[in-house]
């Protein structure tokens, strides 16, 4: 299994990137394949539907392509996702996401971000992946991670083994039953 992980943020020392390192370092432990996108590395330019291919962006739907299951990370900002992973996703069609089963994770300034996570769930979707029924969020007073990468607060911990067990049945899941179809 193959699993992609995508920080959306541009920001160096992201709370959501950090979280997200934490979920590659427990996926990775699990003998799962892992590859890492970050955004603030990628560096995409504003997407355009007219413009011609992007080496950044045919790496991206590269990775998407390739993996089982795809993990997307973003802080909230003002309610919603971050801009950078919004234009990254908009460099995305059906055909790179369908039938994926798609984790989201947030971190926000406030105790939640749940706004961020519907409206990442939305778009996921909208490019026909399948959203998993859990989700991580993180918020003032519990994003807080050690100089290991790990974090602070026992119930961030606990939470992401719980879901990320979820996460990996939901994929194995649809994995069987894609192998069933096409077989």
């Amino acid at each position: 299994m193959k699993v992609t992980l995508i920080a959306g943020s541009n920001h160096e020392g992201s709370v959501s990137t950090k979280l997200l390192r934490y979920l590659k370092s427990l996926l990775g432990s699990s003998g799962i394949t892992v590859s890492f996108v970050d955004m603030r590395e990628l560096q995409l330019p504003l997407y355009s539907p007219v413009a011609g291919p992007n080496p950044g962006a045919v790496r991206l739907q590269n990775e998407i392509i390739a993996a089982d299951a795809l993990v997307l990370a973003t802080p909230e900002y003002h309610g919603s996702i971050s801009g950078v992973l919004k234009n990254a996703l908009d460099y995305l069609t059906p055909g790179h996401v369908e039938g994926k089963p798609v984790l989201s994770v947030s971190s926000a300034g406030g105790p939640l971000g749940i706004s961020s996570l519907t409206h990442l769930q939305t778009i996921v979707r909208n490019l026909h992946g399948v959203n998993c029924p859990e989700w991580i969020s993180v918020g003032y007073g519990s994003n807080e991670f050690g100089p290991d990468g790990v974090p602070l607060d026992a119930g961030v911990r606990e939470r992401a083994a719980a879901v990320l067990g979820q996460f990996i049945k939901v994929t194995r899941l649809l994995s069987t039953e894609a192998a069933a179809v096409i077989g």
